[in-house]
């Protein structure tokens, strides 16, 4: 299975920086439209959320810069679920470009907060439900190489 897209949006004007292509932070904003778009697919809609007081916070993140997106150019963004348990997501997120090329990538920690007590809670059934048939569909994908990647200058010995 291929990952599932769960964002498209095009590069406006506001988001293009002094180098003439896509600001980091927007590159930011991208992938945390794409984390709502993810919430809603596995069931914690905006109704879902003020019914259950349930929601789902970001506890890490890792942006890897692989390509310039330019003005006006159209963006779709990809999910793969690397792992997961009761109350956590681990993800990645894939923007591909117009040419549908890697432009970047987004490995995040998710958590699912009971909001009437701002604490971490276990997925509701439905929602568990979803993030396991996600699981099942993608079990046999391989992470991408940028997953787990840590940060660093590296040296010559």
């Amino acid at each position: 299975m291929m990952e599932k897209t769960i964002y498209s949006t095009q590069v406006i004007q506001d988001w293009v920086d002094y180098n003439g292509h896509l600001n980091d932070a927007e590159y930011a904003r991208i992938f945390s439209l794409s984390v709502d778009a993810f919430m809603k697919e596995i069931g914690i809609t905006d109704e879902f959320r003020e019914a259950n007081a349930y929601s789902m916070f970001t506890l890490e993140t890792h942006v890897c810069y692989l390509d310039e997106v330019n003005l006006d150019e159209k963006v779709d963004v990809q999910v793969q679920l690397l792992d997961h348990d009761a109350k956590r997501t681990h993800i990645m997120f894939t923007m591909l470009n117009a040419a549908g090329e890697r432009a970047a990538t987004s490995e995040q920690m998710l958590m699912g907060m009971d909001m009437s007590e701002h604490r971490p809670a276990p997925f509701p059934e439905t929602v568990q439900a979803n993030v396991d048939k996600l699981a099942r569909d993608q079990q046999d994908m391989e992470a991408p190489k940028e997953a787990g990647k840590t940060i660093g200058i590296r040296r010559k010995k």
